[in-house]
């Protein structure tokens, strides 16, 4: 994820300091990381202000930073060394001398460059003991791994400061130096820039094999609807690979909503070989959605069209027809029918009627661009709590002495708390497992999961109800402390970090270009 500075997804919404802080924590106790990145180029100003961002960074627990500036590298391992440091993919490591180079310098993990194969990853796995990440979903860059500089040439927007204004997806004409268009008419105006989406779900083995440790998916351009759908299907099928290698086979279903949830048609990209055109997604630079069928039937006075289908369609989908003339027309489905009869959903084979606008005429292509039930699982997978940790108790309870209340959670981390009250002999109501339980189970918003508990209660014994919540909450609170603290690394004081920096208006220590060379002072003769 980005902050609010140095990230290279500028026009993101982006994490705000305190958010950042929220979020580390937030991930920690569910056992997941975070690497943020700080992946653009500075500027020599802008270094202290880096630096101090990374301190921040590093203080709130954050397990590692995303870079490409080779001179913030620099200054990081002189004044952060603790502070773990992945390169950028745009920093277009494609060769084990880069990687062995980075990993001197105090890199622990290289995105390699989008545009080499699994065979030369396989060669920079052999030669090599740096930890090797690689993109494998989501949207390419038809410049070298991202460093657009065509954005900054035509609008001043840079790719490599966080604003690159997507200049490959707008529509272009090959001209020849006379200025005649050089392509024939039909292939006027098309996305001659534009590649293809990456996926490599048909790969994974191969990616397994060569050693890759970690899998990327672009996404924070995305809604999350598009990550949680995308995340999903590639955990599930890196599990059935895992299990069953020489098994493996792509699911259809899979398949079928990675091109449903956002797709300019697919490439595996680089990894098999050089595509060639087929790269490029010439026709439209945007989702294209799933192809459902074609028009059967346009009643232009009642505007009502006929679709045979070739896919199911629910009301709430939407669609676009690919119309004869211009262009392509979109709409939501709100009524739909099959035979006159009024349908929630329909299904392939059928032809079903709804209403339509604009010059359509039979035989035009109609795909769906919106799922709405697939987009309701991912918004439900991720609205409510779905990872909850697992808790083991035990609970001692005796006259004459405190509540004693032992946890291990699903990960392995133990804790014991005590209460303050002794426990007294009843006289009215003692001490019960269901009490016990009932108390315990109420753990609300929290990430545990009550699982399973193991009674020691003296006979007789009472304990007040807000006695057992209060030691609820001290073991939750003590469990989550720990969660925390396992992620954690030595803290580097504030009063260390000052010293290994610059004294103030030592500027000029970090007159180092962006690629990290030193200044240079050109002469020019008459």
């Amino acid at each position: 994820l980005g902050g609010k500075v140095f990230s290279a997804r500028a026009s993101a919404v982006n994490f705000t300091d305190a958010e950042l802080a929220e979020a580390v924590n937030y991930a920690h106790l569910r056992g997941v990381k975070v690497y943020v990145t700080m992946n653009t180029l500075l500027d020599n100003r802008e270094m202290p202000e880096a630096l101090e961002y990374a301190y921040y960074l590093h203080r709130i627990g954050v397990d590692g930073v995303i870079v490409q500036d080779l001179g913030l590298i620099r200054q990081l391992r002189r004044v952060l060394p603790e502070l773990r440091l992945h390169a950028s993919t745009q920093m277009t490591i494609h060769n084990a001398a880069g990687v062995n180079l980075l990993k001197e310098w105090g890199i622990q993990r290289v995105v390699l460059a989008r545009e080499i194969t699994l065979e030369q990853i396989s060669r920079i796995r052999t030669q090599t003991g740096c930890e090797l990440e690689v993109f494998i979903h989501g949207a390419l860059c038809i410049c070298y791994s991202g460093q657009c500089l065509m954005s900054s040439m035509i609008g001043g927007r840079s790719g490599n400061r966080g604003r690159c204004a997507q200049p490959c997806r707008l529509a272009y004409q090959l001209t020849s130096p006379g200025g005649a268009n050089a392509l024939s008419n039909s292939d006027n105006s098309r996305h001659l820039l534009s590649p293809r989406d990456l996926n490599t779900l048909q790969i994974l083995p191969e990616l397994i094999k060569v050693g890759i440790d970690s899998l990327k998916i672009e996404g924070r351009m995305k809604r999350p609807e598009y990550v949680a759908t995308v995340v999903r299907i590639y955990r599930q099928a890196l599990d059935r690979c895992w299990d069953q290698p020489e098994k493996y086979q792509v699911d259809l279903e899979h398949a079928r909503e990675l091109e449903q949830i956002f797709n300019r048609e697919f490439t595996p990209g680089y990894f098999m070989g050089n595509p060639g055109r087929e790269l490029m997604s010439y026709q439209r630079p945007n989702n294209r959605g799933v192809y459902l069928g074609r028009v059967h039937r346009f009643d232009a006075r009642t505007r009502l069209v006929q679709i045979k289908l070739e896919a199911s369609l629910r009301l709430g989908d939407g669609l676009e027809i690919w119309v004869t003339r211009g262009g392509r027309q979109g709409l939501t489905v709100k009524r739909l029918m099959v035979e006159n009869q009024p349908r929630e959903e329909a299904f392939p084979g059928e032809i079903v009627t709804l209403p339509g606008e604009g010059s359509i005429r039979p035989g035009d292509r109609v795909f769906k661009t919106y799922a709405v039930q697939l987009m309701q699982r991912a918004l439900n997978s991720f609205s409510r709590p779905q990872r909850l940790i697992p808790l083991h108790l035990k609970v001692t309870a005796a006259i004459g002495s405190p509540l004693v209340l032992q946890a291990v959670d699903g990960d392995g981390n133990q804790v014991q708390v005590t209460g303050e009250f002794l426990g007294e002999a009843a006289t009215r109501h003692p001490l019960t497992r269901e009490l016990l339980y009932a108390q315990l189970n109420r753990l609300g918003n929290t990430i545990f999961k009550l699982e399973q508990v193991q009674y020691d209660i003296a006979p007789g014994v009472m304990v007040p109800i807000s006695e057992i919540n209060q030691v609820r909450r001290k073991m939750v609170a003590a469990l989550e402390k720990k969660r925390l603290n396992a992620f954690r690394g030595p803290l580097v004081s504030e009063a260390v970090f000052s010293n290994r920096g610059l004294p103030e208006g030592r500027t000029e220590e970090l007159a180092t270009t962006s690629s990290g060379c030193p200044r240079l002072t050109v002469a020019v003769g008459d």
